[in-house]
């Protein structure tokens, strides 16, 4: 089919489809303008002909009593349809034939639509009854053919009231489920907007406290040999500016992250173990003798669990810094096993160079979780502070680093 045959049928089916959706949007905004025009309609066909053939006022009041109930159809649906069974049934008993008895059937399919599936059945088994009635009395000679149609029409009724409910409930459904997956998308959202700030405040405070840290060293060494080592003061002064510059840019690459500018975020890769060597070295600048020893046999280690790895490492020996005393000694070791990786960092400053429940240790206590481990902190045996975490690392195939 060409191009223009397919717009023709697509505009077709367009035309015949607006007048249907524009009914529907009525009936869904104002259900008794449909009521109203169901009750017109009926009478209309009821009356006129019975007007037409002079039909007697029974017949005429039993149509009316019959057709008008049905505006409130949707108010009480049980009650509308057993009170037209009622008035058939009088109907039938004083032998009156009269077109109003169609409207019983609409009430069938109300019942059908509002009702669950057993009243729908009651209100099903009392219209058969009443087609067998009419049967009887007004079948005659065509008696099977006036019950087989009859039945029909009630089933139909029936079925297709059914059919809606169940259309209905399904349509329900997808909607609560539709509700329930975006509620659930953004509480996931939420969640994860959550996490990243949590991470970036961990990057952010590591980031901070420990080259601020180490500045303040720096500047207070610097100060106390500004006279009688000049040469020493101006190295360490250089050494803090070195410093605060690293801390600049590391601080420009997370707010680049938060800005999400591509062109303001670092290139430069994450510290990892290999960065504790120069770490190390900067704590011993700063004016704390530092320790560095690994045991085991050490094997390539993720991305992820050396960031870890580096920033307990870094926030250890800021705390060292921070609090513990002049004279304070560090010592840090990582242990490599088949299953595991061991960080352990011990220093002298004393019984209380560290609080237990302060955020940077709440950081690496989050960092530890990641990775299934456990932070132990607190204050040594022979005094000082010692921290000490495991990282399990199970399924890391042991690829041997080259030294």
């Amino acid at each position: 089919m060409s191009e223009r045959g397919r717009g023709s049928v697509v505009g077709v089916d367009v035309r015949v489809d607006r007048p249907f959706s524009r009914l529907s949007g009525v009936a869904e905004r104002h259900p008794w303008v449909i009521d109203a025009g169901i009750v017109v309609v009926l009478l209309a066909m009821c009356l006129v002909p019975a007007v037409s053939r002079r039909e007697g006022l029974a017949v005429m009041a039993f149509n009316v009593g019959l057709v008008v109930p049905l505006f409130w159809r949707r108010r009480h649906p049980s009650g509308v349809f057993a009170l037209l069974s009622v008035i058939a049934l009088a109907q039938w008993s004083v032998g009156v034939r009269a077109f109003g008895d169609s409207a019983l059937l609409v009430a069938l399919y109300t019942v059908a639509v509002a009702g669950p599936s057993r009243r729908t059945l009651l209100a099903g088994a009392v219209l058969e009854l009443g087609v067998v009635l009419a049967t009887v009395r007004w079948g005659h000679a065509q008696s099977l053919k006036v019950f087989v149609g009859l039945t029909g029409l009630a089933t139909a009724a029936g079925v297709l009231g059914t059919s809606v409910r169940n259309r209905r409930a399904l349509l329900a459904t997808l909607k609560e489920r539709a509700a329930r997956l975006e509620l659930e998308r953004d509480q996931q959202g939420r969640l994860a907007a959550a996490a990243e700030r949590a991470r970036i405040a961990r990057e952010m405070h590591d980031i901070v406290a420990h080259n601020l840290s180490v500045m303040i060293a720096l500047s207070d060494g610097a100060s106390y040999a500004v006279r009688d080592a000049p040469g020493r003061a101006e190295a360490a002064l250089a050494r803090a500016s070195r410093t605060g510059r690293q801390a600049l840019a590391e601080m420009r690459g997370l707010l680049g992250v938060l800005r999400n500018d591509t062109a303001t975020q670092t290139r430069a890769p994450q510290p990892g173990m290999a960065q504790i060597e120069e770490l190390v070295e900067q704590v011993r600048l700063a004016g704390v003798p530092v320790h560095y020893e690994l045991a085991g046999r050490p094997y390539a280690v993720p991305e992820g669990v050396q960031l870890a790895v580096y920033r307990i490492v870094q926030e250890a020996l800021t705390n060292t810094l921070k609090h513990a005393s002049q004279k304070a000694e560090a010592r840090v070791s990582l242990t490599y096993a088949a299953e595991y990786l061991e960080v352990d960092v011990l220093d002298t400053g004393g019984p209380a160079c560290a609080s237990e429940d302060g955020g940077g240790l709440n950081g690496m206590r989050e960092r530890a979780a990641v990775y299934g481990g456990v932070i132990e902190a607190g204050p040594a045996p022979g005094g000082g502070w010692h921290v000490r975490t495991v990282l399990m690392l199970t399924g890391i195939p042991e690829m041997v680093l080259a030294t």
